[in-house]
């Protein structure tokens, strides 16, 4: 459960996050604009507390910590370099109109979060 207490914790903040930049860019475009990049940076750091407080739970030195921000670091990278890649494929695939969009990018999210879990447990 120490597992998913952290999953929620960033999802809501990210969540939250998310909501209050929808609505100031419908109810407040001026502020919305004023706050440029800071918003989606706040989302940002969420995946980077979700590092940090992983690091705390599995009990790591500073070695290790270091190794797994690294490593998490380098899996974000290619999981981003991947996606885009497979998005820019799709983008001139003969693709149902239904399909198009945001519906196609969940399923192919699933699909590669799905390929990630296999390297789940080879080093241990």
């Amino acid at each position: 459960l120490e597992y998913l207490r952290i999953m929620v914790f960033i999802l809501v903040i990210a969540v939250l996050v998310q909501l209050v930049e929808i609505l100031l860019k419908k109810n407040l475009p001026n502020l919305y604009r004023a706050m440029g990049i800071y918003l989606p940076l706040i989302t940002t750091n969420c995946a980077i507390l979700a590092v940090t407080f992983f690091g705390v739970d599995y009990n790591y030195n500073l070695l290790q910590v270091v190794i797994y921000s690294i490593s998490v670091a380098l899996g974000f990278t290619v999981a981003t370099v991947l996606l885009a890649g497979i998005r820019e494929k799709l983008r001139y695939a003969k693709v149902p109109s239904f399909y198009r969009g945001y519906p196609m990018a969940f399923i192919v999210t699933a699909l590669l979060a799905i390929a990630f879990i296999g390297f789940k447990g080879l080093i241990k």
